[in-house]
């Protein structure tokens, strides 16, 4: 399968950068910095978990939308879009979880194993 919705955001998302802050929402956050884009990607963040917990697979994948939406934000506004993340999970298969958690090292915080 060949989706490119991930490359196409990218793109509206760097479009956005520079623009009147009052043109876009994406605009607005990018005026807010990255204070207030990793503010939103912690609430969306949370809303995914209460979304998860209250059992509802309609809102669950609403809000790993806007996670996984706001955190291509956070990416672009550091100069870095969803190929980069592609390419770290790619490079992740054939590790077990516990591989890939003992190769970053122990001063590396997140977990993607799920533990």
């Amino acid at each position: 399968m060949n989706d490119d919705t991930l490359a196409e955001l990218a793109r509206v998302l760097e479009a956005r950068k520079g623009a009147d802050p009052d043109s876009s929402y994406v605009a607005g956050l990018y005026h807010k910095g990255v204070d207030g884009i990793a503010k939103k990607v912690g609430e969306e963040a949370t809303e995914t978990v209460m979304a998860a917990k209250d059992g509802d697979p309609d809102a669950l994948v609403h809000e790993v939308a806007d996670l996984w939406f706001h955190s291509l934000v956070l990416l672009a506004q550091q100069g870095l879009g969803p190929e980069a993340v592609l390419a770290e999970l790619r490079g992740r298969f054939g590790l077990s979880g516990l591989e890939e958690k003992a190769r970053r090292g122990e001063g590396h915080q997140s977990d993607s194993s799920g533990e």
